[in-house]
């Protein structure tokens, strides 16, 4: 298993746009573009970014592609802009992958696409791990396990990707079978395709899960930064 330490693609730029770092990178064929601003289509993710969140002209580029009065999630973005409504704060804490994550494939795990998405949908509303659409699905690989009966019982995928890194993200288990190990299986044979491809692991979480944040720890992710996730909306 290559090293998850290892990605060329390692400085702090990178991380503290991801999202600008994925649209403008592997994700370039999903974004929505105006100037020095991209999103991605809101049945994909809810998350937009602007070229540098110093630059007011690339805000008001991504006022225009939002629209008036458009909410957008725009990752890394600490302050609100001028003009922009702050209307949920979400702190976030973006961790990476090290040397102890012991990355593996899941025998259980199957490749989740098209024909599971409601199934999928189903489980996100009943654990809600995160924003995750008809089409989140585009965004990378996702897993998923079956109880006996051919109920998704658990998933988790890849999200943003910025250069040399990919995203585990939509790590959900179902509360009928928590604490038999899923999340963190799934967690690690994503990861195993991700390190495959030459990429190193990252993923994000809510400060306030202190839950997921031990989880995460303890499989072998390291805090890298404070990367804020607010819900924003455009000037109307």
């Amino acid at each position: 298993m290559p090293d998850p330490t290892s990605s060329p693609a390692t400085g702090p730029d990178v991380l503290a746009n991801p999202a600008w770092a994925s649209l403008a990178g592997a994700h370039a064929h999903l974004a929505q573009v105006r100037g020095r601003a991209r999103r991605y289509p809101a049945d994909v993710s809810p998350f937009a970014a602007v070229a540098d969140v110093r630059d007011p002209a690339a805000w008001a580029d991504l006022a225009a592609l939002a629209g008036p009065g458009a909410d957008v999630r725009v990752p890394g973005a600490e302050e609100v802009p001028a003009g922009w409504e702050l209307v949920q704060r979400l702190p976030g804490v973006q961790m990476v992958a090290t040397a102890a994550l012991a990355a593996a494939p899941d025998p259980e795990a199957v490749e989740l696409g098209e024909d599971d998405v409601d199934d999928a949908l189903d489980l996100v509303a009943r654990t809600r791990p995160g924003p995750f659409g008809r089409r989140t699905r585009l965004l990378g690989r996702y897993l998923g396990v079956r109880d006996a009966s051919g109920r998704l019982v658990a998933m988790a995928g890849e999200r943003m990707a910025p250069p040399g890194w990919t995203e585990v993200s939509a790590v959900c288990t179902d509360p009928s079978v928590r604490g038999r190990g899923y999340a963190s299986r799934l967690v690690r044979a994503v990861a195993a395709g991700i390190l495959e491809r030459g990429d190193r692991p990252l993923l994000h979480a809510s400060a306030d899960n202190t839950s997921a944040l031990r989880l995460y720890a303890a499989l072998g992710f390291e805090r890298s930064r404070a990367v804020p996730f607010h819900l924003l909306r455009a000037p109307s």
